[in-house]
């Protein structure tokens, strides 16, 4: 079900994606998380914040129930569409027709989520115009 819906460049239902979270966090025995890409809309983050906690590729606090900061990694449509198209994991959704949906979806339904954690003075931006390395040493220190 979840392969179907990337395929279709759509977002998988909330309650399927915040109960694989709670399952994975419990199971780790850990109290901090980084999150890649979750919450991506409006939906996402309600369902968290009602049954897990508030994160969008956060670093949380030490008790688990608030985020501390969110990470946006920032980069043109264009290198976006260049590297997803060139990283070679045979993923059902690099096609250039599925990331266009994609970014669709990424500019109706997650900009608003990172908005709202922007305006919380939370988001931590970076650019990943930068070749890799760079990029990984700018997110590393958003954690030291």
């Amino acid at each position: 079900m979840i392969q179907e819906f990337k395929k279709e460049g759509k977002l998988v239902p909330s309650e399927v994606i915040v109960k694989l979270l709670q399952q994975a966090m419990q199971q780790s025995g850990n109290r901090k998380f980084l999150i890649d890409g979750f919450p991506r809309n409006e939906e996402n983050r309600l369902a968290a914040e009602k049954t897990v906690l508030s994160f969008f590729a956060c670093s949380l606090d030490s008790v688990g129930n608030s985020a501390n900061y969110c990470i946006s990694v920032r980069l043109s449509e264009e290198e976006m569409i260049r590297r997803v198209l060139h990283r070679n994991q045979g993923r059902v959704d690099d096609n250039i027709d599925t990331i266009k949906k994609r970014l669709k979806v990424y500019h109706k339904s997650t900009l608003p989520v990172i908005d709202h954690f922007a305006k919380k003075g939370k988001v931590r931006k970076i650019n990943a115009e930068r070749p890799v390395e760079e990029v990984f040493r700018s997110v590393e220190a958003v954690f030291s």
